[in-house]
């Protein structure tokens, strides 16, 4: 016995530690409770392919300074810059989620990440600004299908008393994506060109997408049947979404998202710009305070969708507590404490805890309103209608801040939009507590 294990252990390794094919399979087939360990590699991989699609994109922000300066754009351009790799997932996340409740989310992510780095490296012989927008579009259409893949392949894979705290760190991969793009993006621009660092963007995109297509695979037992309403015809797909948006859990759900993911991007166009101009920091300083920002929110995005799988309330309480605690960082911007370097840094830290991390317990409570089978569209329709915000607040943040020639009216409009937010979600949670989205909550209905 003692000379054949090593034997079964090497060969359900491959090239470098990785899991090989045979070693998957052994892995699944064996006794559950081995099966269900690989669901930490699901983890793993669906963090890595999320900050790996997401990590050119992440890095606008903080190459800001020198995308004006070798761009010679505006802060409203540069916000653009972000609008246009969000604007085709407005409706990609729909297909995709569509998409997802159809097929194996294994080659649904793992070929949307393909055409992200695919559409990078062909970018980096864009010859100006014009055509980086269009590039950018390209990609957004890829990473359609990471955004709300990697959370139905964690959804799946883990039950509900450890779904926040693994779909926090999956949805960690966001601001990681973030920290690494900040430490290594502004250095290769300042180095080598803006254009390298699409080149850089685009390897780091296909490491994840090869990642993810050879390791993924579904869990031995499905946790409920996938729904592909083969009858069903498209007019009345769409309607059973529309009425999906009636629904006090996704009314929720979508006022939160809306004024939480403007003030994401906020923070990611504004942070770098805000402290070298108001406070008057060096590029390489303020690159280095972004990168402690998107950091807060890795830790915030993890700690929080941890705590909300302890919470006797739920979840959407600690969703209502990052609202909160997002009014009062950005209110103290708008005052002279702001202006101070060490406590705008500070705020700065504690909007991305907050301003980043809110988004683990609210993609977690997202996935368990979910009707039965229809996680991926559910998630889909939930991340296709905040997208207006996404496509909408980083051009819109630094139009406001052109216009005005101050922050102070930006940071503002999203303190007032998280406030609204908080007041009517707050009200709806203390009426009732809606169940999954399309189940009826009063009566039982046709």
């Amino acid at each position: 016995m003692t000379s054949v294990e090593p034997d079964r252990a090497a060969h359900r390794l491959g090239p470098g530690g990785v899991p090989s094919e045979t070693g998957i399979r052994t892995i699944l087939s064996g006794p559950p409770h081995r099966a269900w360990r690989y669901r930490w590699v699901i983890l793993g991989i669906a963090t890595f392919v999320q900050a790996a699609s997401g990590f050119f994109v992440q890095g606008i922000g903080a190459m800001g300074v020198h995308l004006q300066r070798d761009l010679d754009v505006s802060t409203a351009q540069l916000g653009l810059l972000l609008s246009a790799s969000q604007l085709v997932p407005l409706v990609g996340l729909l297909v995709a989620g569509e998409l997802l409740d159809r097929y194996n989310e294994r080659w649904v992510v793992g070929i949307g990440a393909c055409v992200v780095a695919a559409s990078l490296t062909v970018g980096s012989l864009a010859p100006g600004y014009v055509a980086l927008l269009l590039v950018l579009l390209i990609v957004g259409a890829g990473y359609s299908t990471v955004q709300p893949g990697g959370s139905k392949s964690v959804a799946t894979w883990f039950d509900t008393s450890q779904r926040g705290l693994a779909m926090g760190i999956r949805q960690a991969g966001v601001p990681l994506g973030g920290v690494l793009a900040a430490a290594v993006l502004p250095f290769i621009a300042a180095a080598l060109g803006w254009r390298a660092t699409l080149v850089v963007g685009g390897l780091v995109a296909f490491l994840g997408a090869s990642a993810f297509m050879c390791l993924y695979r579904q869990p031995p037992v499905q946790s409920a049947p996938q729904a592909t309403e083969p009858s069903a015809s498209p007019g009345s797909r769409l309607g059973a979404r529309l009425r999906m948006l009636r629904e006090p859990s996704m009314v929720k759900i979508l006022l939160s998202g809306t004024c939480l993911v403007s003030v994401h991007s906020g923070v990611g166009v504004l942070t770098v710009l805000y402290l070298h101009e108001t406070t008057s920091l060096g590029a390489g300083t303020t690159a280095l305070v972004y990168v402690a920002t998107q950091g807060a929110g890795v830790a915030g995005r993890v700690c929080l969708a941890a705590w909300s799988d302890r919470g006797r309330s739920g979840r959407y309480p600690s969703v209502m507590a990052c609202m909160a605690a997002v009014i009062v960082g950005m209110t103290a911007l708008m005052t002279p404490v702001g202006h101070s370097p060490a406590a705008a840094c500070a705020l700065f830290i504690w909007l991305g805890f907050f301003g980043i991390g809110w988004y683990g317990p609210w993609v977690a409570y997202v996935a368990e309103s979910a009707p039965p089978g229809k996680t991926g569209s559910t998630l889909g329709l939930a991340m296709a209608v905040t997208q207006i915000a996404v496509i909408l607040a980083p051009s819109v943040l630094g139009l406001v801040k052109d216009l005005t020639h101050s922050f102070v009216p930006a940071w503002g409009l999203l303190t007032a939009m998280t406030a609204v937010a908080l007041t009517v979600t707050a009200r709806t949670e203390r009426r009732h507590h809606p169940g999954p989205i399309g189940r009826p909550q009063r009566s039982p209905g046709p």
